[in-house]
């Protein structure tokens, strides 16, 4: 899903640090001639506006731009404009539109790394006020990890949009049960490893594709990101645990030469009978087992599990009141409205990936979607999950991190060594 350099993590995390002042004294509301934002979650529905909104180009974002019509019919003189960008091009437009005298965005789409940069910063509206006066909204709903990203120094920046937390999608033609702990997973891996298909097709790509598919074997050895008291924990015998067996396992289990693999290779083996098991976003599954299916013939013999141990890395998506936008109003009912239970009932239903408990549970969603053991599961992924980094700088953070397992992986440095140097350029980035 991601694809990112270290080069443009380095120049964008430097110009949200270098203009967040230049932010916060120019242009937004106050500006002549700017809207002054009720803070009223109960929009009328003859406030008006055009709300700009930028958004990565996959299925999720068609599925919002096909609801519009039905948002216009209660809320007439709201206009909407999606404009749609890759995800390596996202979070520089959206740094421009922040810092810039008149924004580009009225609605920003947050993926979580970025939240805490972006709040901290000033580029973003707190919620809290339209949230707590929105009628029947039930903003607990959504899944309480879902919500912890979007806090940020007490306040809420966001409301979750969509999630890609990780699971582990598995043949049940090949495998009678999902492995339940590391142990069990390095087995099954190994015994479905035949001369043409690979246990396990895994994504030890440097960077964030290495540390969000280790991470999962961290949380199942017993270990965390961060201990209780915030502070890094990459350096811990359970991470020694963890990125051993990972090891492991890509030199008995992967495919050969697929140290560079990513999220599209992995699919790849996978839905082309080359591999049994990946660990990927969760709404990976309905797309295997779809009629059609990049796995053809093999649609429907795939499950999702939770990762081994029960916990798993969380990815999300929420939406954001850019501090410079003039339409907050505007930009509040379509949020609220997309976002409601009926909303995210709609959303759902036509494909999109589920955040609010509700939904989850419908049985309506369950017999129109993806049956009632995907949602199921998804529960149990949101419920006990967490992101790959909290506070500041997380994407040259994870970026580091990812780097140093990587080499771990590839025989250039020894496990010590990688969690050492991990440990101390993590905290040295986010203290910075």
């Amino acid at each position: 899903m991601k694809n990112r350099t270290v080069r443009r993590t380095v120049a964008v995390t430097a110009a949200v640090a270098a203009l967040s002042l230049t932010a916060a004294c120019s242009g937004g509301k106050g500006a002549p001639g700017s809207e002054t934002p009720s803070g009223d979650g109960d929009v009328s529905s003859n406030v008006e506006g055009t709300v700009r909104v930028l958004m990565e180009g996959v299925p999720d974002t068609d599925i919002v731009e096909g609801m519009i019509g039905e948002f216009n019919e209660q809320y007439p003189n709201v206009k909407v404009q999606i404009e749609t960008a890759v995800y390596d091009q996202m979070r520089d437009k959206y740094v421009a539109s922040f810092t810039a005298p008149e924004s580009s965005y009225d609605l920003a789409i947050i993926d979580n790394p970025w939240m805490g940069d972006f709040a901290k910063a000033g580029f973003l509206t707190p919620l809290d006020s339209y949230i707590e006066s929105t009628s029947g909204y039930d903003y607990e709903d959504f899944a309480e990890p879902l919500r912890q990203i979007n806090e940020v120094d007490g306040k809420t920046y966001g409301i979750p949009f969509y999630n890609y937390g990780l699971g582990l999608i598995y043949r049940t033609d090949l495998l009678s049960a999902a492995p339940s702990t590391l142990d069990e997973l390095v087995a099954a891996a190994q015994e479905n490893t035949t001369d043409t298909r690979a246990g396990i097709a895994m994504q030890p790509q440097r960077g964030y594709k290495a540390f969000e598919e280790w991470a999962n074997f961290l949380f199942a050895a017993g270990g965390s990101i961060y201990d209780d008291e915030g502070n890094l924990s990459l350096d811990t015998p359970e991470a020694k645990e963890a990125l051993e067996t990972y090891i492991e396992l890509y030199e008995t289990a992967a495919p050969a030469s697929s140290l560079n693999w990513a999220f599209d290779e992995a699919l790849r083996s996978v839905s082309s009978d080359k591999a049994a098991m990946m660990v990927s976003y969760n709404w990976m599954l309905p797309t295997l087992n779809a009629d059609d299916s990049p796995a053809g013939d093999l649609a429907g013999k795939f499950a999702l599990a939770t990762m081994p141990g029960g916990k798993q890395v969380l990815g999300s998506w929420s939406w954001a009141i850019p501090s410079n936008s003039e339409t907050d109003d505007a930009d509040w009912a379509f949020i609220s409205w997309l976002t409601s239970a009926d909303g995210e009932k709609q959303r759902v239903e036509a494909g999109g990936a589920p955040v609010r408990q509700s939904v989850l549970t419908d049985p309506q969603v369950a017999a129109q979607g993806f049956g009632a053991d995907y949602y199921a599961t998804v529960g149990d992924i949101l419920a006990n999950s967490a992101p790959l980094c909290q506070g500041a700088n997380c994407d040259e953070m994870i970026q580091a991190v990812g780097t140093e397992l990587s080499a771990a992986v590839s025989g250039q440095k020894s496990v010590a060594d990688a969690l050492s140097a991990a440990q101390e350029q993590a905290t040295r980035i986010q203290s910075s």
